[in-house]
C-alpha cells in the first residue's frame, strides 16, 4: 500500500491524512511543535465550502460540536450607522452554514479524529531536507536527526513552508500585505453581538469585527494598517500593549469597538499578515504542497482554513484515481490553482496592500462617506448572497473520478 509522509499538523495536514485514509492510502503526520500546535492562533471561520469538504471525509461532526453558527454579517460606519446586513450561508442547498471556532479547538478536533482512526502523528519533527533514493522513495530528514521513508511527501507546513523551499529554492517569499491582525477574546462583552451575527466596523483608522458565542464569550479582531514587524518585535509586545494599540485606533469612533477592546484582559494575540499571490512550483514527481504552503491568503476573506481543507480532499481524490503520483499531482494543481489564486487576490484587495494609500483614504471624510454609501447600496441591492457564491458554493464531488 502507498505510504505518504505529511509534513505539518495544523489544518491541511490532518485533513489530508483523513482523506488519504478514505482513499486507501496510509500516512503519518509529522508536526514540528513538540506537543502539537493547538495553542497557536486565535479564532477562525469555516465557510460552507470547507465544512462540505470535512463532511466528505466524515470529519464534520467533531468540528461542528466545537463551533458555533455564523449566520449573517452586519456592517457599520465609524459613526455607528448600520449600513446593512448580508447572510453568510451562500446559496448552496445542502444546509451548511458557516461556523466560528477557536483555532486550537479545530486543531484538537482534527488530531483527535486522526487518532480515532489510528493515523499516527509524530511531534517534534521539523523538516530540514527531503531526497529521493534510488528506488524512488522519499526520505525526509528532521532536525532531531531522525528520518522517515515513504512513497510521496505532502508539504502542509504552512506560510513559511520548508517543503516549498525544497521544491523550488527560488520560490516567492510570503508578502506582507500592509497590516497587523490582532485578535482578542473576553468572557462577557459590554456589547455582545446578536446570536449568529458578525458585526463589521469600518473605523477611521482600521477595520474591526466581532461575534459572540452562545455560551457568552465575544471574539474580536482588528486589521490595523502598518509595516511588517520583526519576529523579535512581535514577541516583545505584551497583550496590554496590543490592547492599547487597538484602543488608540478606535478611540475616536462612535462604535462599540473601543469598549469591547478595553474590556479584554490578556487573551490577545497579534501577527503580521501575509499572502503568497502565486507559487510557480507546486510539486515534483514525489513531493507536493497544499494549504498555506502553496497559496497563503490574507485573513480578510476568511477562507484560508477552508481552502486548505479543500486542497487536502482534492489531492487525496487525485491520488486515489491516478496511481501515477506525477499525474495525480498535476491533476491536483490543475483542479486547484485557478480557484485558490483568485481567492488570494480577492483577500489581498480587501486587505488594501498599500498602507500609505489606505491611510490617505481613511483620513478623508469624503472618501469614507462615499465608501459607506456604496456599501449600503450594495447591501440594499443584495440582501441575498453577494458576489462570493463562487467561493462558498464550491463542493468537492468525491464520487467523481479524476482523469
Amino acid at each position: 500500500m502507498t505510504r505518504a509522509l505529511i509534513i505539518g499538523g495544523g489544518v491541511a495536514g490532518p485533513v489530508a491524512a483523513l482523506a488519504l485514509r478514505k482513499a486507501g492510502i496510509d500516512s503519518t503526520v509529522y508536526e514540528a511543535y513538540p506537543r502539537g500546535a493547538d495553542d497557536v492562533g486565535a479564532f477562525l471561520m469555516l465557510f460552507a465550502n470547507g465544512l462540505a469538504a470535512l463532511r466528505t471525509v466524515d470529519a464534520l461532526a467533531p468540528v461542528h460540536d466545537r463551533s458555533f453558527a455564523a449566520e449573517s454579517v452586519e456592517f457599520y460606519s465609524r459613526a455607528g450607522e448600520r449600513l446593512g446586513r448580508r447572510p453568510l450561508r451562500g446559496s448552496g442547498g445542502d444546509g451548511l452554514s458557516p461556523r466560528t471556532m477557536e483555532r486550537a479547538a479545530l486543531n484538537r478536533a482534527l488530531h483527535e479524529e486522526a487518532a480515532r482512526r489510528s493515523i499516527p502523528v509524530e511531534h517534534g519533527k521539523r523538516l530540514v531536507d527531503a531526497t529521493t533514493d534510488a528506488n524512488g522513495r522519499v526520505v525526509a530528514a528532521f532536525d532531531d536527526g531522525s528520518h522517515a521513508e515513504g512513497d510521496l511527501l505532502i508539504g502542509a507546513d504552512g506560510l513559511h513552508s520548508r517543503t516549498r523551499a525544497l521544491l523550488d529554492p527560488g520560490a516567492p517569499r510570503p508578502r506582507h500585505v500592509g497590516q497587523s491582525t490582532v485578535c482578542g477574546r473576553l468572557p462577557h462583552s459590554p456589547e455582545a453581538a446578536p446570536p449568529g451575527t458578525y458585526r463589521m466596523i469600518y473605523g477611521k483608522e482600521a477595520f474591526f469585527g466581532c461575534t459572540t458565542a452562545p455560551d457568552g464569550p465575544t471574539y474580536w479582531f482588528a486589521n490595523i494598517p502598518g509595516q511588517e514587524l520583526s519576529r523579535d518585535a512581535l514577541a516583545a509586545r505584551t497583550p496590554a500593549q496590543w490592547r492599547q494599540r487597538v484602543l488608540d485606533v478606535f478611540a475616536d469612533d462612535a462604535t462599540p469597538a473601543a469598549g469591547i477592546v478595553a474590556a479584554t484582559g490578556t487573551d490577545i494575540v497579534a501577527s503580521n499578515t501575509y499572502d503568497i499571490p502565486s507559487t510557480p512550483v507546486w510539486h515534483s514527481r514525489s513531493t507536493v504542497i497544499i494549504g498555506d504552503a502553496a497559496h497563503a491568503t490574507a485573513p480578510n476573506a476568511a477562507q484560508g482554513a477552508s481552502l486548505a481543507i479543500e486542497d487536502a480532499v482534492v489531492l487525496a481524490q487525485c491520488l486515489r484515481d491516478l496511481p501515477d503520483t506525477a499525474r495525480a499531482f498535476a491533476a491536483y494543481e490543475r483542479l486547484r490553482r485557478e480557484r485558490v489564486e483568485r481567492v488570494v487576490a480577492l483577500s489581498g484587495r480587501l486587505a488594501n496592500r498599500d498602507p500609505d494609500a489606505a491611510a490617505a483614504a481613511r483620513s478623508s471624510s469624503e472618501a469614507a462617506r462615499v465608501r459607506d454609501a456604496r456599501t449600503a447600496r450594495a447591501l440594499d441591492r443584495d440582501e441575498g448572497q453577494g458576489d462570493s457564491d463562487w467561493i462558498r458554493d464550491y463542493r468537492v464531488d468525491w464520487d467523481e473520478k479524476v482523469r
